[in-house]
This record gives C-alpha cells, sequence and structure tokens, in this order.
C-alpha cells in the first residue's frame, strides 16, 4: 500500500522540525560529513557514480534521474565523537593532564524526496547538514587561570565553561535529465549557519574586538551555493560519475567579528567528487571514488593560528586546516530486488597541523579513517527499511602549546578523537 498524502507530510514536518533543533555534529573528513543517509553511509560515501536513492541529490544530483519511482528518504543517525586532550610538560596555560569533552551523543537527521517528471525528468528536494567543530568542556581545574588578566580562576582557556558549536544546514532542490547513457542534475542550494563560542575571552588580548570574541550566544549566517552532476555509463554495467560543489559565500557571524578572519567572515569551501562504479555481477557492485574539500577557500578555517594579525582582522588567524583529500571503496550486494548489504571504507589526509592544536582543542577534527556497513531490507510493498554502522579508529596530533603570550615549546598537546554512529532510515516509494 502506498504512503498516504498526509502521512508524507507528517514525516516531513517532523524531520524539518528535529533538523532545525538538532545540535549538528557528523562522521567527519574535516567537518564535512562523509556520507549522508543509511545507503551512503553504509559505503563510506562512495557511490558519486551509482545513485540508487533520492539521497543522492546531496553527492551527485545527476543520480536521481536514474531513480524508477517518486520517494521519499527518512533517516536518523546517532553519532558518538568521543574527543579530548592531552597536556605535558612544563608549566602553560591549558590545563594539565587529560580533558574531555561532554555531550557525547548526537542525533543527525536528513530528509530527501525525488519525483520523477515523464521518462527522463526527476525534481528533488534534501535537507542535511555537516558539523564536527563541536566542543563542551566542563569549568575544570587550572591553576594558570589564578591571576590576571584572564577572565575566570577556571575552564580551559581561564573562562569558565568553553567550546564551540557550528550547525550547516543545506536547503537542496534539484533537477535531473536522463539522457541514456548520459545523465545531468542541478542542484540550487540554501545555506543556513550556526554558531556559538564561548569561554575564550582569554584571547581578548590578541583580538581587534574582543566584546565580540566569545559569549554572544548564538549567531547566524546565510547564503547561496549549488551542485553539478553526471553520470555517464560508457558500457552495460560500468559507470563514471562527477560532482562539484561550489564555494558558499556566507553573511557574516556579526556576534563574532572579533573571533573569525575577516569580520566574523565564515564561508562554506568548495569541493569535489569522482568516481567510479562496476557491476561485478547483477547483484554485486563495486563502487571507488575521490574527494578533495577545499578548506583552503576560507581563511577563517585555513589560516593558521600563528599569523601574526589579530583575531577577527583581515588576513587574521584561524584554525590551520589545510585542504583534505579522501579515497572510498564501497560495495553493495543485492540478493534480491528488496535486499541489500553494504560494506565501505574512506581513507582522508590530516587537516589540522601540530602547529594549531591549541586553537584545535575547540575543533579536533583528526580522524582519518572510517570503516562502515549496512544493510537494508523491504516492509511491506513500498516501504524499505535501512542502517547503517561506522567505526573511525582513535587518531590523534601533537604539538607545542601557543598561549595568548606566544608559544611554550616545554608544553606539548596532543588532541584525539574517535567515532561511532548507527543510522536507520526509511524509504518509501510513492
Amino acid at each position: 500500500m502506498r504512503m498516504s498524502i498526509s502521512a508524507q507530510a507528517k514525516s516531513c514536518a517532523a524531520l524539518l522540525a528535529l533538523a532545525l533543533g538538532a545540535t549538528s555534529a557528523h562522521a567527519t573528513e574535516g567537518y564535512f560529513s562523509n556520507g549522508v543517509g543509511a545507503r551512503s553511509k553504509g559505503v563510506a560515501g562512495a557511490g558519486v557514480a551509482d545513485s540508487r536513492d533520492a539521497t543522492a541529490i546531496n553527492l551527485n544530483p545527476a543520480g536521481i534521474a536514474g531513480l524508477e519511482h517518486s520517494e521519499i528518504d527518512v533517516a536518523i543517525s546517532l553519532f558518538n565523537p568521543n574527543r579530548d586532550f592531552v597536556v605535558t610538560g612544563g608549566p602553560g596555560f591549558l590545563p594539565d593532564g587529560k580533558t574531555d569533552s561532554n555531550v557525547d551523543i548526537f542525533p543527525i537527521p536528513n530528509f530527501a524526496m525525488a519525483y520523477k517528471v515523464g521518462d527522463a525528468g526527476t525534481l528533488g528536494f534534501s535537507l542535511s547538514g555537516n558539523g564536527g567543530l563541536n566542543t563542551n568542556y566542563s569549568a575544570v581545574a587550572n591553576p594558570a587561570c589564578a591571576s590576571p588578566p584572564f577572565p575566570a580562576t577556571n575552564g580551559v582557556f581561564c573562562g569558565g565553561k568553553s567550546g564551540v558549536n557550528l550547525i550547516q544546514m543545506f536547503f537542496a532542490a534539484a533537477y535531473a535529465h536522463d539522457f541514456g547513457a548520459v545523465k545531468v542534475g542541478v542542484s540550487p542550494i540554501f545555506a543556513l549557519q550556526r554558531f556559538r563560542g564561548r569561554g575564550i575571552m582569554a584571547f581578548g588580548g590578541v583580538s581587534q574586538d574582543p566584546a565580540k570574541l566569545s559569549d554572544n550566544g548564538q549567531s547566524y549566517s546565510t547564503g547561496f551555493g549549488g551542485r553539478i552532476g553526471i553520470e555517464v555509463e560508457p558500457a552495460p554495467g560500468f559507470r563514471v560519475g562527477g560532482a562539484y560543489q561550489t564555494k558558499f559565500n556566507m553573511s557574516r557571524f556579526d556576534e563574532y567579528a572579533g573571533l573569525f578572519e575577516g569580520q566574523g567572515s565564515f564561508d562554506i569551501p568548495s569541493s569535489w567528487q569522482v568516481g567510479v562504479a562496476v557491476d561485478a555481477t547483477p547483484q554485486l557492485t563495486l563502487m571507488a571514488d575521490y574527494r578533495r574539500i577545499n578548506y583552503s577557500d576560507v581563511p577563517a578555517v585555513h589560516n593558521p593560528m600563528t599569523v601574526q594579525q589579530p583575531f577577527g582582522s583581515d588576513g587574521g588567524p584561524g584554525f590551520g586546516w589545510d585542504d583534505v583529500d579522501a579515497w572510498k571503496i564501497g560495495a553493495e550486494y543485492r540478493p534480491d530486488d528488496r535486499t541489500a548489504f553494504r560494506v565501505g571504507y574512506s581513507h582522508n589526509s590530516q587537516p589540522i597541523s601540530g602547529g594549531d592544536v591549541t586553537v584545535n582543542v575547540l575543533a579536533p577534527g583528526v580522524v582519518q579513517n572510517h570503516f562502515t556497513a549496512g544493510a537494508s531490507f523491504g516492509l511491506g510493498s513500498s516501504t524499505d527499511l535501512e542502517f547503517a554502522v561506522m567505526y573511525a579508529p582513535n587518531e590523534s596530533v601533537n604539538g607545542i602549546e601557543i598561549t595568548p603570550l606566544g608559544p611554550n615549546p616545554g608544553r606539548d598537546i596532543k588532541i584525539e578523537m574517535n567515532q561511532l554512529e548507527l543510522t536507520v532510515g526509511l524509504k518509501f516509494k510513492l
């Protein structure tokens, strides 16, 4: 039995409400999600040349042209990033020993729909997000905070409770057309960002606007971008795909003009992905992809912490992240039309160098390897249940401490993270 329009509307409304209220964090390549939806996550984000559901809008909009039916996909992930830092050596600024970030379980929703228009066209819409710049440290004891000029007598950065939270939501429309052996798609995207930072007022002396450095509540930013994609089948059972997402020129985080380079500028970097898919048998598809994320597009993310300019100034310090290269492989086995089993693996280059570990205590996006698996099963005639699991083993980066007064070479900081994630989704054929 087909899903009723009323039930579809209720499902969409509930997911949208959850999305707007969720704290954003994801299995990450830097702070970009390594996959969206249960199928994509099950193959570690591979599949730019092998789209099989509406969620493909978020990777390659051309892929929805190949769907047999109109459909709605909804999913929710429970994401568990375990992050901490360890400080050793002589006297310094950050607290000694190991400090853990709190709040380790995050619900992450996503939604996508595709609607067939005639024999060759497909319209689509999706809601997805990025995260990874998220930490929450308690007001830990810190002897370095005992004397002025620090704003508090405790905390990681002598400001009491500290941390940052960045949410990026993407509202994407899409149109794809099937020309036979070639499919193309285009997707205009509206982006909404929300940021909050607290407990970092100790850096007020090196900010161009100390009043807009920290503890100013939620700040919002909006902008537009787009994604284009193509999928080509030069021979039966062999496909090549590619997609490009533009840089998003975002409005400024005005409340944090003393933190982010360019008076609160925080654009969203461009990225692209290419790959191949081979049907080894009618039931087994193998995928291999390469992805590039250009964090150097965004000075607030890319500029090193050691830049000799105040925080918030043009050309000022950032998180010191390098561009990320990610390699992905995946496999999907379909014993029948309603059942599929998936595995995947991805490896990405390290975005954070040892010279920037102090500021990245706030954003320790250091994981590099993701092991994934998933499956889908038919429920009735028009609904499928999907799930995926992901494990990212512990990674760490070491470097010397950088204090508000300058480098402290006698003190070592290690930032580290591992991740677990469970995704459950439903697919409704219309």
